[in-house]
């Protein structure tokens, strides 16, 4: 049998991993709700982006876009949003597993994917699982605007070096509870049904809004913003999928602790009370050898 101070010393830091673990599961909660609002405020930001496109639409033919979206080289750039940190379940691999899979699908040669990564961990999956990364991007700390702004840059390096016509972002959305499911973009080329749904929508009110600066760069600034926004939506969605697959760790190790605690903690008894007869057992016999007799049992 263990003795009583080791079974003492492994219950203390038992519960002081089970003080860990439910801040942890605090903190995860909190960011989840931070995230969710957060998903919340960007609707107003991309109702304003597709307002813009509405009014170049009324303004322009369809063509013009199309052009902006026209597909012939079949060379994919393709964006994973991962996470820095672990103790996140299986948030990593899903996500990895996932853009392999679909970029397999999309019959893309190897030689014509161009893979940006952010977050060493899902950085670690893919290149386990052969695919090179192009680009890696650190996702940790508060400056996540100056980050995002930097993968833009290097898309539209890589789209003139490349040729590339294809951009999708892979990152994994909250859903019921505290699940998660890996998902699939497409930035560009634009999806012809939205574009198709602006141009035949009507303005919400009488007066159609006008707009003097050339149309060409207008559109160009929209793309660039409309870009940043799915990029930022991606990233904030990514992380509150990640606290939700780090509650949901945090929620099967607490149970975990505390059955194991339950164990020790009636090992410790068990093995206190034991010590304390043996202890009385020992007073018993020293007892009876002072005085000289025998105490039978009865």
């Amino acid at each position: 049998m263990e003795l009583l101070e080791t079974l003492k010393r492994k219950i203390n830091s038992a519960e002081e991993l089970q003080s860990l673990v439910k801040t942890m599961k605090a903190l995860a909660a909190v960011s989840i709700r931070e995230h969710e609002q957060a998903v919340e405020s960007l609707k107003e930001y991309h109702k304003t982006i597709e307002m813009g496109f509405h009014i170049l639409l009324q303004n322009r033919p369809d063509e013009e876009v199309g052009e902006a979206g026209y597909v012939e080289k079949n060379r994919l750039c393709a964006i994973v949003f991962g996470s820095e940190r672990g103790m996140c379940g299986q948030f990593n691999e899903k996500i990895s597993i996932f853009a392999l899979d679909r970029m397999n699908e999309l019959e893309i040669k190897p030689q014509d994917r161009t893979v940006f990564a952010l977050g060493d961990r899902v950085i670690a999956r893919l290149e386990e699982a052969g695919q090179p990364i192009d680009k890696r991007f650190s996702i940790s700390g508060s400056n996540i605007g100056f980050t995002l702004q930097e993968v833009l840059i290097n898309i539209e390096e890589f789209r003139l070096k490349k040729d590339i016509d294809r951009i999708v972002l892979f990152y994994n959305r909250p859903a019921a509870g505290t699940s998660f499911q890996p998902f699939m973009v497409y930035l560009l080329p634009f999806d012809p049904e939205w574009i198709s749904n602006l141009s035949g929508k009507k303005w919400p009110s009488r007066n159609l809004p006008t707009f003097t600066m050339d149309w060409s760069s207008l559109f160009s600034s929209l793309t660039r913003q409309y870009l940043f926004f799915s990029l930022y939506r991606a990233f904030v969605e990514s992380i509150a999928s990640e606290n939700a697959s780090r509650l949901a760790s945090m929620q099967v190790a607490e149970k975990n602790i505390e059955e194991r605690l339950r164990d020790m903690n009636t090992g410790f008894n068990l093995q206190r009370q034991t010590s304390i007869t043996s202890e009385l057992l020992d007073i018993m016999t020293g007892f009876e050898a002072l005085m000289g007799k025998s105490i039978t049992p009865e």
